[in-house]
């Protein structure tokens, strides 16, 4: 993803690729043969960098938003694993620039999280089920996360699941917010993908998004590099952005 980021940051004509980091390269050049990745964020000046991108894991980009905080950096991040007391903790941090954290940069998928939010109140009975390449380590997404979160948050009028004897243990996968079952794959081939199940009598509606390549989120993440200076504080989710 860092080196997909990188590409779509040099290729902007209002973006300029300024830093790279990357513990497993460092002193190497990036793939736009622009600037050389240094292994810690401490080896960036921040006098130079106004924004930056994290597509890290949560225990690095916990440590990069601290550098971002003290430094007056902006922050945009899309690293799966930050819970509600990281984003306690980015609040009380960042007091002198921005920081946005995402589950998803991908417009559809934005808009997919919406449109489930949106019809949560319509339906008693609804499961998510999120796919992903097999490179990734954790589950369920972010994305899923944040989708049983919107959904728990615009109806309380969920049906109880009607399981009583679970044959294979995990059948019916992680309970999320609200009581929403929450399921994770990870399969070779895959990229990102989501889909939300919304059931009521006699009737279902599936609400789908795929990301068939990283440049998929790209869209989003030169969207957020060009606003955070206009969004004060901590932003979570790409759909304030969006003004959705």
């Amino acid at each position: 993803m860092g080196a997909t980021v990188c590409e779509a940051v040099a290729s902007d004509d209002d973006l300029q690729l300024a830093a790279g980091v990357d513990p497993g390269v460092g002193g190497q050049r990036d793939i736009t043969g622009s600037i050389d990745i240094v292994a810690a964020s401490s080896d960036v000046d921040p006098a130079g960098i106004d924004v930056a991108v994290d597509f890290t894991v949560a225990a690095a980009a916990r440590e990069n938003l601290t550098w971002c905080a003290a430094n007056g950096v902006h922050a945009v991040v899309g690293t799966s694993g930050l819970d509600p007391d990281d984003y306690e903790r980015c609040r009380a941090a960042f007091t002198s620039s921005n920081c946005l954290i995402a589950p998803n940069f991908a417009i559809g998928a934005v808009l997919m999280m919406r449109f489930a939010e949106l019809a949560a109140p319509f339906f008693p009975t609804a499961e998510v089920i999120e796919m992903h390449h097999d490179n990734k380590v954790d589950a369920p997404s972010g994305t899923a996360m944040q989708t049983a979160r919107a959904m728990a948050a615009a109806s309380s009028d969920w049906a109880a699941d009607p399981t009583r004897d679970e044959v294979l243990r995990g059948a019916r996968g992680g309970t999320g917010p609200g009581g929403i079952p929450v399921h994770s794959v990870r399969l070779r081939g895959l990229v990102a993908h989501q889909q939300v199940l919304l059931g009521t009598a006699g009737e279902t509606l599936t609400i789908r998004h795929d990301s068939l390549d990283r440049v998929s989120f790209m869209s989003g993440v030169l969207l957020a590099c060009k606003a955070i200076a206009d969004h004060r504080g901590v932003t979570i989710g790409l759909d304030a952005y969006l003004q959705l």
